[in-house]
């Protein structure tokens, strides 16, 4: 035992001192149950439970041994040690470790040779742990300081991702989502061949799903609560701001339905004027969607619109008779 300490240094001896009396007690009750055959045996749950101590202090001082590894990297003044144990930790995919050295290494590396790699990684350290916002940050930080690295189109593309990452649900506000489109369509700008201009152009797609899918929710959220004439609107901006929109028939009838129940709805010297707007809003569905499935509902609020029309008129033929 004094052999193997001897071998390790510091708090490593915690680890090896708490291996090796592991394994000297397994093997001392080991050596008493071999020689004591005419006793008791013990019950197997005593078993369980010596080895369950065992591995929990073991585990402690696992713990133990890495947390002050971790201290003695920081406390070295040894530059080149720690550039490389950072290395080692990301490599290792360890990324918290990797950044905590990195961020005491950046002002000490600031004019040196090695300073955009340890940016580049210091930046990625913050994304690999989900720390978008920092990590958009620095990753436009590396840009500002490396115009022209070979790694430019590289960043500038991850720090547009990363924004993207932080896209909140579609119910709450935007803005992320709109910059993200902006950074997007400035890296394809930008960097018309880099590798991510494909897998930008897609995330634009999404983007703009996404925004379509909240101004739709809200649309739906005026006509659902009766608001007719803002329903009418509403989906009359979403069709014009997405025409080529897989659903724009669909937001193109909930226009005629909306203004179809804004008129039914409305006083009697208002109706004519307001279910004519049902029929314009039909004659434009029928001529920019010609083949659309729904064309059988927007005929059927136009026939009501009509019939509307032609008793307001024989109302009022019969009052002046």
């Amino acid at each position: 035992m004094r052999r193997a300490l001897v071998c390790m240094r510091g708090d490593e001896a915690v680890c090896g001192v708490a291996v090796i009396c592991y394994r000297l007690s397994v093997a001392s009750t080991n050596q008493r149950i071999n020689k004591s055959t005419n006793s008791v045996p013990l019950h197997p749950s005593m078993y369980l439970l010596r080895s369950s101590i065992w591995i929990f202090v073991l585990s402690i001082c696992c713990i133990a041994c890495s947390r002050n590894s971790l201290t003695r990297i920081m406390k070295s003044k040894d530059t080149e040690y720690k550039f490389g144990k950072a290395e080692q930790f990301y490599a290792a995919k360890k990324y918290t470790k990797a950044q905590m050295i990195l961020e005491e290494l950046f002002p000490l590396l600031r004019n040196d040779a090695r300073f955009e790699e340890l940016y580049y990684k210091y930046a990625y350290c913050a994304f690999y742990q989900k720390d978008y916002l920092n990590s958009e940050n620095l990753f436009k930080g590396f840009l500002d300081v490396f115009p022209k690295s070979t790694r430019a189109a590289e960043i500038d593309y991850m720090r547009a991702y990363s924004f993207y990452l932080q896209s909140p649900q579609v119910e709450l506000d935007q803005t992320t989502t709109q910059k993200t489109i902006g950074l997007m369509q400035a890296h394809i700008n930008n960097y018309p061949d880099s590798d991510k201009a494909n897998a930008a152009a897609e995330l634009i797609e999404k983007c703009y799903q996404k925004l379509e899918k909240k101004e739709h929710l809200a649309a739906e959220l005026y006509f659902n609560v009766g608001s007719f004439r803002a329903a009418a609107i509403a989906f009359r901006q979403l069709l014009n701001h997405y025409p080529d929109s897989p659903s724009a028939d669909r937001y193109k009838l909930m226009v005629i339905r909306a203004c179809y129940e804004y008129a039914f709805k409305s006083i009697a010297t208002k109706q004519t004027e307001r279910y004519g707007k049902v029929l314009e809003e039909y004659y434009d569905f029928v001529d920019r969607f010609p083949d659309s499935k729904l064309a059988k509902d927007a005929e059927k609020y136009f026939q009501l619109s009509q019939n509307h029309l032609k008793a307001i008129q024989h109302e009022q033929t019969v009052k002046k008779s």
